[in-house]
């Protein structure tokens, strides 16, 4: 396995003319997208970066996210995608963890990554159409793929824990080339296939199940900046796109969009559903509304998004996360690592050549993780059953998953705490109709001081990504404790919390 960069080097010399990327109505073929990754290299390495520096991405989905990853790639850099979404402080702490040398940013999003840049110690360029290839101008392409070792940092995509400080999981060039090999056969994707692109490209399930299988496939990648179902809709019927992967939201409002029937969706083969479970009752309404088969899986940033699928060989069973994919081994564990009987709940492992190298700079947590004989602990409670399918029942961590994002209830509750006159603060999530869960926040106050709810809610909606903040804050005399002092969150009245 080499630097995944030769994917689109090959992918290139191969077929140059066919279609790469696609955004609406502009086009990039292969050759072009190689080469404009070539002359980012360039511009990379005159701004001093060199093999194994780290270089941010915060972008929508758009081609230069495409364009710069491989870029730094190509250096032999390590990208670190970031969420646009990210607030100054938040971008600040990601790039200063992962140490980062530059970060390249959509200009939407100037007033955030700018200042969180700055404070960083990295340098910014702010990424405008017209404006951005003027600055390409002059540069020298690297010609060059920077060798890699299978072992090799390629990407750093940061994830949360009960701690609440993000850890940057780190992806190596065999965990992302292996993992778009696995999956494209998964979904037996080749140079015919037209994958929407809907899924943030700066998360794993975007960045290794669509943009990295579509480049392994020789395929085509169009893009989604922002999930909107009609318009998703009509860029399937538009593209004749033929694989859409989602979060279950995304099928429930495609399901429900009124004007659904009017759309031509006949081209799609295959539909991959992850994030969160997918109800029963949208699986086989959409089954049936769009005569498509929709496979769940199962995957987290510290597996390279993969772990096990609902193969479209074999039984399909609702609820299930299927089983485990090519050269992956799944287990159950109790509280003393020996793997329980079947049809009994437990931590879930998983091992593999997806499984990642590491929490970047944190061997501690890396240890605390990963066995030494490569298991890794999910936090995920779960059990198989007597055909080998496996089901998760419960979260071990407190993560919210909201519209398919993940939110860490302890990162929402630190920023609570520094409001001045909150004194205790508890983050949980609420069912929700659409969203599958809302983050809401039970807190309680200082003596002597006074807040409102919607002061709160306010505090924490300037501090945070716009999926984060809380929705509904509830304030009362006394949070719920243990006989330790811990809060219970389990004890938490939620009857008056619903959004």
């Amino acid at each position: 396995m080499s630097n995944f960069a030769t994917e689109l080097e090959t992918a290139a010399a191969e077929d140059p003319e066919r279609i790469a990327v696609k955004l609406d109505d502009l086009e990039i073929n292969y050759a072009a997208l190689n080469g404009a990754a070539a002359a980012v290299a360039g511009f990379l390495r005159e701004r001093g970066v060199e093999a194994g520096d780290r270089v941010g991405l915060l972008m929508p989905n758009v081609p230069y996210f495409p364009i710069i990853y491989f870029a730094a790639l190509r250096l032999g850099a390590i990208v670190v995608p970031l969420n646009p979404l990210l607030r100054d402080r938040e971008i600040e702490y990601h790039l200063s963890d992962s140490g980062s040398k530059i970060l390249l940013g959509w200009n939407g999003f100037d007033e955030s990554a700018e200042p969180g840049a700055s404070a960083a110690g990295a340098e910014y360029i702010s990424v405008a159409p017209g404006d951005f290839e003027g600055l390409l101008a002059g540069v020298t392409p690297v010609g060059e793929i920077e060798p890699r070792e299978d072992g090799d940092g390629a990407v750093i995509i940061y994830t949360s824990g009960t701690t609440g400080t993000p850890k940057g999981a780190t992806l190596t060039h065999s965990n992302i080339g292996r993992g778009a090999e696995v999956a494209c056969d998964l979904v037996s994707a080749g140079p015919d296939t037209v994958a929407v692109a809907t899924l943030p490209l700066f998360h794993v399930f975007g960045m290794n199940s669509v943009m990295n299988v579509a480049v392994h496939a020789r395929g085509t990648l169009t893009l989604v900046p922002r999930f909107e179902p009609g318009n998703v809709l009509g860029i399937i019927e538009r593209d004749h796109a033929t694989v859409f992967a989602g979060v279950p939201t995304m099928y429930t409002s495609m399901l429900n969009h009124p004007d659904r029937e009017k759309y031509d969706t006949s081209s799609l083969s295959l539909c991959v559903s992850g994030g969160s479970a997918l109800p029963v009752e949208v699986l086989r309404g959409f089954d049936e509304a769009f005569d498509c088969k929709v496979l769940e899986g199962y995957g987290l940033s510290e597996s390279t998004g993969m772990g096990s699928f609902n193969q479209p060989d074999r039984e399909r069973k609702p609820g299930s996360i299927g089983v485990p994919i090519k050269d992956v081994e799944m287990r159950v564990v109790d509280e003393d690592g020996n793997q329980v009987a079947d049809n009994e709940v437990g931590e879930l492992q998983v091992k593999g050549p997806n499984v990642m190298k590491g929490y970047w700079k944190l061997p501690d947590a890396t240890a605390a993780a990963i066995t030494p004989e490569g298991w890794f602990a999910t936090g995920d409670m779960a059990k198989k059953d007597d055909d080998g399918y496996y089901f998760i029942v419960d979260r071990k961590k407190e993560m919210i998953i909201r519209g398919g994002y993940n939110v860490y209830p302890r990162e929402i509750e630190e920023v609570l705490y520094e409001h001045p006159a909150v004194n205790e603060a508890a983050v949980i999530g609420v069912p929700h109709p659409e969203l599958g869960e809302e983050v809401v926040a039970v807190v309680s106050l200082k003596e002597g001081q006074t807040a409102t709810a919607e002061e709160i809610k306010a505090y924490a909606k300037e501090q945070v990504a716009a999926y984060k903040y809380p929705r509904k804050v509830e304030i009362i005399d006394e949070l719920p404790k243990g006989p330790t002092g811990k809060i219970l969150k389990r004890s938490i009245d939620t009857t008056t919390l619903a959004v």
